[in-house]
């Protein structure tokens, strides 16, 4: 074989490896050929833009103020828990924004827990929110509530964790446990969750690749038990298909991959080493999961409690991991969590 076919060879490897291994530019809300802008967004301090949207009873008239934290192929529409009656009974304002890369919110290729957390605190100042609000995290959103618990634990009146998702590898957590926890998985996400965890620059190729399956959520075919089954029969698929295209419409790399990246690959600080930020009682920090939640063990969550006893945990037999769609459960979660430290 001549050196010449050798390099013609090498150059189109090359050009196959870089565009498999190298995700797509993302397509920028509001740039020219990207999808269009159609709610607010604010400005933060390093220029990018972070959209929002009300919910709820009018800020000025609000009892509460909650911050709500999106989870994994979601964006700001899934707001169901603020379709509770609790909402105008005990008089609740909630603001969800799309969290980076997602929706209509700039991507963050820079993207951290920590930064995430900072971008809550600055949503928080620019809607004149008070000095202090509430949070509520739902699934991979948890996973920020933690970070908000580290980072800004100042600003915070309370915060809730809804069925939070956990990292494998958070070093307080017992190697037999987390691996009898892993193993629980389909082999697919374990694969999926090795390589944001271990070799995060293979994310986008792995989850695109054609010879082994890629994440089951990130695909859309999640490990749902039969609580679940029930509650998404429920919701149209066009609907479903609907909020996916709005969550992804800027690129998947951004939203879905950058979200195994962070969440999955080496934390900043360990959830089970941080203290309790209402020491005097001033607010309380709550945390729900269902025993039959095919995509968090429930053995991760009680032992993190075990570790953190100043959290308020809660777990409801016969539930999956999206029982917070249900309408006595959104009640029970606000009236719990808001009234917590009313007496």
């Amino acid at each position: 074989m001549s050196w010449k076919i050798i390099v013609v060879l090498l150059i189109g490897f090359l050009g196959w490896a870089y565009q498999a291994f190298c995700p797509p530019p993302p397509r920028l809300s509001g740039s020219s050929g990207g999808p269009p802008l159609e709610g607010p967004r604010i400005r933060l301090r390093d220029g990018r833009h972070l959209s929002y949207k009300e919910h709820g009873v009018s800020k000025e008239t609000a009892k509460y103020k909650i911050i709500l934290v999106h989870g994994f192929s979601s964006s700001k529409h899934e707001a169901s828990i603020t379709e509770s009656e609790m909402v105008d009974k005990l008089g609740i304002y909630f603001v969800s924004f799309d969290r980076p890369g997602y929706g209509e919110s700039d991507p963050n290729p820079k993207r951290t827990i920590k930064s995430t957390a900072l971008d809550i605190e600055e949503l928080g100042d620019q809607l004149k929110l008070g000095p202090k609000f509430y949070i509520i995290g739902i699934s991979m959103g948890g996973q920020v509530v933690w970070g908000c618990l580290k980072y800004i634990p100042h600003r915070l009146a309370g915060a809730a964790l809804i069925a939070p998702v956990v990292n494998y590898w958070w070093p307080g957590f017992p190697s037999d446990l987390a691996t009898e926890a892993y193993y629980l998985q389909p082999a697919q996400d374990q694969w999926a969750l090795r390589v944001a965890h271990h070799a995060p620059w293979l994310v986008y190729w792995w989850n695109t690749q054609k010879w082994f399956p890629g994440s089951s959520v990130a695909s859309g075919r999640p490990n749902l038990t039969a609580p679940d089954l029930q509650i998404i029969s429920k919701v149209a698929a066009a609907s479903r298909q609907s909020q996916k295209e709005y969550a992804t419409q800027q690129g998947v790399h951004e939203s879905y991959y950058r979200d195994m990246m962070v969440g999955f690959g080496s934390w900043e600080f360990d959830p089970m080493d941080l203290d309790n930020p209402f020491v005097h009682g001033e607010g309380s920090v709550h945390l729900w999961h269902g025993i039959e939640d095919g995509m968090v063990p429930v053995s991760l969550q009680r032992y993190i409690v075990k570790k953190l006893p100043w959290i308020q945990y809660h777990e409801l037999s016969n539930a999956g991991h999206l029982f917070y769609a249900e309408t006595a459960a959104k009640d029970a979660i606000l009236s719990a969590f808001l009234t917590a430290n009313d007496n």
